[in-house]
C-alpha cells in the first residue's frame, strides 16, 4: 500500500506540479485574491503589502545561498569526499541506503536544521554514486524527510524564543519563560521525535519501486564536479599563480577561522546559520589546500543557488501580504474559535500547518500566531509549552509539501521539486496522523 501511494503521488506530482517558482507565483496570487475577498483589502493595498515585504528575507536568503555554496564546496574537498564515501560504503543495498540516509539526516536536522539539510543532500549524492539500483528521487526525498523533526530539536526557533525573554510572552503571558525542559526535552516531544525517527525511514523504504523500469538511477554527469588541479610546475608559475596555489595563505586564514569558532563557543555562542556558514567556509578553505582550488569549488557550487535567489523574495512578499492584510490572523482565529481544552493543541497544529504554506519561517510564524494562540491557551487552561510545540510541529509538518525549505537541498542534489514531492506527500500524510494523535491524547 505504501509503495502504491508513493507511486501514485509521484506520478501526480510529475504531471501536475509546476516548477517551484511557479508554485510560489500561484501561492502569491491566491493570497493576493484572498486578501481582497476575505479581508476586504484593496488592490493597491495588497500590491503594497506584496512589494513592501518582498525584501524582508534578504539576510536570510544570503544565509541560505551561502549554506548551499559553502556546504557544497566543503563536500567537494578530498577529505570530506572520503568521509561521505565511507558512510555510503557502509550500505550495500537500495533498502539500506534509504534507511541510512533518512535516519542520519533526521538526526542532523534535530541537532541543527541548516547543517542537517545540506548534509542530507551531499550524503544522498554520494550514496547514489556508490549504491547501484537506488531510486535517486526517493533517496533525495528521504533525505528531505529528515527535516520533519527540525522544529522539535536543538535549533527549534519557537521553543528557543520562549526559553528566554520573548516579546509575545511578555505581552500575552505575563512574561512567562518556558524552559526547554518543557518543550524540546519534554518526554512527550522526545517520544514523538523517537517514533518519527524510527518509523519515517521505514515509510521511505516501503516506497522503493519494485519494478526496475521505475527506478531512476542517478545521472553520472551529476557528479562531474571535481575541482581542477593545476598542472603547472611551481617553477613555471607567475608570482600571481604562486599566490593562488599557496597552501600557506589558506592555512593562515584557516587557523584564524578555527580560533574564532573556538572562542565563539567558549563564550556561549549558539549554533545558527551564521556560525554554520563560517565553519563550512573555514573548513572548506583548509581542506581544499590552496585558495584557487577553493575558488573553483565555490564557482561550481554557485550553480545550485538559483532557486533561492529567485524564489525567496516571492515568499517574503507572500508573508508580507499574509501578515499585513490580516489573513494569517484570520486563519489562526478561525481554528481557535472551534477549539476546546482537549482539541486546542490539535487545531493549533493544523492552523500552523496551513499558515506555514504562506509564512514559511518559524520565527515569522510565531510572530503571526503567537499573539492569537497564547491568549487562547491561557483562556482554555492549556499549558503554554503545549501550545508552542503545537505551532512548532505544524510549522515543520507541511514543509514536506512546501518547496521553500527544499530549495537548498534540491540545489545541491540537482533535482526539481516535482521529483520528490510525491514521496514527501506520503510522509506528510503518515506523520500528520502520528502528530495529530499526540496533540489530542499525549501533549
Amino acid at each position: 500500500m505504501i509503495r502504491s501511494l508513493g507511486r501514485v503521488f509521484s506520478n501526480i506530482a510529475k504531471r501536475l506540479l509546476p516548477d517551484a517558482f511557479l508554485f510560489a507565483i500561484i501561492l502569491a496570487l491566491i493570497v493576493f485574491a484572498l486578501g481582497m475577498i476575505v479581508e476586504g483589502q484593496g488592490f493597491l493595498e495588497m500590491t503594497t503589502f506584496f512589494g513592501g515585504g518582498m525584501w524582508s528575507f534578504l539576510t536570510f536568503s544570503m544565509q541560505m545561498a551561502l549554506i548551499i555554496v559553502t556546504g557544497s564546496a566543503l563536500a567537494n574537498s578530498k577529505p570530506v569526499k572520503s568521509v561521505l564515501k565511507t558512510l555510503a560504503g557502509a550500505v550495500k543495498t537500495p533498502t539500506q541506503a534509504l534507511l541510512m540516509v533518512s535516519f542520519v539526516v533526521a538526526i542532523g536536522c534535530w541537532l541543527n536544521w541548516g547543517f542537517g539539510l545540506i548534509v542530507g543532500a551531499l550524503l544522498a549524492k554520494e550514496v547514489a554514486r556508490t549504491v547501484k539500483g537506488v531510486h535517486y528521487p526517493l533517496l533525495v526525498a528521504s533525505a528531505y524527510s529528515g527535516f520533519l523533526i527540525w522544529h522539535a530539536g536543538l535549533s527549534a526557533s519557537i521553543p528557543l524564543k520562549i526559553a528566554g525573554a520573548d516579546s509575545i510572552m511578555e505581552k500575552f503571558a505575563d512574561g512567562a519563560v518556558i524552559p526547554a525542559s518543557q518543550t524540546i526535552f519534554s518526554w512527550q516531544n522526545l517520544l514523538l521525535v523517537a517514533i518519527l525517527l524510527v518509523s519515517v525511514p521505514v515509510i521511505n523504504m516501503l516506497m522503493m519501486p519494485r519494478n526496475k523500469e521505475e527506478i531512476l538511477e542517478v545521472d553520472p554527469a551529476l557528479f562531474n564536479d571535481d575541482v581542477e588541479e593545476t598542472s603547472k610546475d611551481k617553477s613555471d608559475m607567475t608570482p600571481a599563480e604562486k599566490l593562488e596555489n599557496s597552501w600557506i595563505l589558506s592555512m593562515i586564514i584557516g587557523v584564524i577561522g578555527v580560533i574564532y569558532v573556538v572562542v565563539f563557543f567558549v563564550r556561549g555562542g549558539g549554533i545558527g546559520l551564521n556560525i554554520v556558514n563560517f565553519i563550512f567556509l573555514t573548513l572548506g578553505i583548509i581542506l581544499h589546500g590552496t585558495p584557487i582550488r577553493y575558488v573553483h569549488a565555490v564557482s561550481d557550487a554557485v550553480k545550485g543557488v538559483g532557486g533561492v535567489i529567485l524564489q525567496f523574495p516571492f515568499y517574503a512578499g507572500i508573508m508580507g501580504m499574509m501578515i499585513n492584510s490580516g489573513l494569517a490572523q484570520t486563519f489562526s482565529q478561525g481554528f481557535v474559535n472551534i477549539s476546546n481544552q482537549t482539541t486546542f493543541p490539535f487545531f493549533t497544529f493544523l492552523s500552523a500547518g496551513v499558515v506555514n504554506f504562506f509564512v514559511p519561517s518559524g520565527g515569522g510564524q510565531w510572530g503571526v500566531q503567537g499573539p492569537i494562540m497564547i491568549p487562547a491557551s491561557g483562556a482554555l487552561n492549556v499549558p503554554y509549552a503545549t501550545t508552542a510545540m503545537a505551532v512548532a510541529w505544524g510549522d515543520a509538518w507541511t514543509n514536506m509539501i512546501q518547496p521553500f525549505w527544499a530549495l537548498p537541498l534540491l540545489g545541491v542534489a540537482k533535482l526539481n521539486i516535482r521529483d520528490i514531492m510525491g514521496y514527501t506527500t506520503v510522509v506528510l500524510l503518515y506523520s500528520g496522523i502520528v502528530i495529530s494523535i499526540f496533540m489530542l491524547f499525549v501533549f
